[in-house]
């Protein structure tokens, strides 16, 4: 029986025994082992390691871009870097147009969701379908605070069909409401650009002529599986002035653009969570209308002005006696009275159902008019320059009142200091 064997000693080994061969054998393998990394260059990075620096993952790269913006200057302060950001977007919001453009500001618009199975791709965090409610839900809340006589609608594409999501409406609860339920709104199957736009065609064949339809469409697919010839319902959007906005997620369609183009609309492709969202936001201020082509010959023409019916409510307190409202059979306190017809609505803005009086409030409408009339672009103007080229009402203030008290020679020159310091 041999030896007991205990930690790296041995006692009584034999020297034929075959614990010796194998401790020899384990010596040579370090040899071997220390001979190979002494011929290995360590100033070389494997190409492995190089590979991986060079191409990050998806979520180490969103993280590394928030301080890579951002840069010191040469005293290691970023009050620099952050007032670059603020210009950037101050020179943003001087390149809108100050002059008057003629604009809609009763809007209709259809928020289309892509809710295919290409949404529950990871490359925008934490899936292409949460960050697209997300900012769905921001988008029709800065939406309805900037153009309160508007109305949205959703609409969804899954499984090679269009489904109404939430009906036209503007109260923005409604509309928040039929989005946040996201049990509802699971992914599955592929989506169809044309039904989609079918059904938000059909929803908007009713509306008057003064009102702008609008399409935003969220697309994160490559793929459109669709009936019939999308190019006649191009054709259609077309005779019907619908202008379709596509914010795309994948790639660049030929068809997407094809339809923004011949639409009037917006096209853009999100490179990350950030463009996405801006290129969302773009799409919240109302666009300017087109000119019409003249009939008789060449050349454009503005569309006719036409005279709108608006009509102002009566609020209802808390306190009135409960009565049934039109738009949903429901006893109800509060509410609006049509000033025409005198029945029953929830909120504001809104058509009548019994009569099709539109009813708006006074502020509602008064906050419509940011639009129409922008204020001038501004230019900034140096202290220094604001000291000596600028007139300054505080000159004459310590002189008027020193000259109505009658003070000395010496009180007026030390008033005199004191207001052109």
């Amino acid at each position: 029986m041999p030896p007991r064997r205990t930690g790296n000693d041995y006692m009584d080994v034999d020297s034929d025994s075959d614990v010796s061969i194998l401790d020899e054998f384990e010596q040579t393998t370090k040899a071997k082992a220390k001979g190979k990394g002494k011929a290995i260059d360590r100033s070389k990075p494997s190409k492995g390691k190089s590979k991986a620096k060079e191409q990050p993952y998806a979520w180490e790269a969103s993280y590394t871009r928030s301080w890579d913006t951002v840069r010191e200057d040469e005293t290691g302060s970023l009050q620099g870097a952050v007032q670059d950001l603020i210009a950037r977007g101050r020179r943003r919001r001087l390149l809108a147009p100050a002059a008057a453009i003629r604009r809609s500001i009763i809007r209709h618009l259809v928020l289309v969701l892509d809710l295919s199975t290409s949404m529950m791709d990871r490359d925008m965090r934490p899936t292409r379908f949460d960050l697209m409610l997300q900012y769905a839900r921001e988008f029709v809340t800065e939406w309805f605070d900037q153009n309160p006589l508007g109305q949205i609608g959703v609409v969804g594409m899954r499984g090679g069909v269009g489904e109404r999501i939430g009906e036209m409406s503007g109260n923005p609860q409604d509309v928040l409401k039929c989005i946040s339920e996201r049990h509802k709104l699971e992914p599955s199957g592929d989506p169809s650009l044309q039904n989609a736009i079918e059904m938000a065609r059909s929803s908007m064949s009713h509306l008057p002529t003064h009102s702008s339809r609008e399409l935003v469409i969220i697309f994160g697919s490559l793929t459109s599986c669709d009936p019939g010839n999308i190019h006649d319902t191009l054709e259609e959007c077309v005779k019907d002035r619908i202008r379709i906005s596509i914010v795309a997620l994948a790639a660049e369609m030929k068809i997407c653009r094809e339809l923004c183009d011949k639409t009037g609309g917006m096209f853009g492709v999100a490179m990350n969570e950030g463009h996405f969202k801006d290129l969302l936001f773009e799409l919240i201020p109302p666009p300017a209308q087109r000119a019409l082509a003249r009939t008789g010959g060449g050349g454009v023409s503005n569309p006719a002005a036409d005279l709108m019916m608006m009509g102002f409510p009566t609020r209802l307190p808390n306190t009135s006696p409960p009565s049934l409202c039109v738009c949903h059979s429901q006893l109800k306190s509060e509410g609006f009275l049509c000033p025409r017809c005198l029945a029953k609505v929830c909120d504001v803005p809104t058509d009548c159902d019994i009569c099709g009086l539109m009813i708006v409030s006074s502020p509602h409408l008064a906050r419509s008019y940011h639009h129409l009339f922008p204020v001038k672009p501004y230019q900034p103007v140096r202290d220094t320059l604001c000291r000596f080229q600028m007139p300054c009402m505080c000159r004459s203030l310590p002189l008027e009142s020193n000259a109505s008290t009658g003070n000395s020679d010496g009180r007026h020159e030390s008033a005199r200091t004191l207001s052109l310091s």
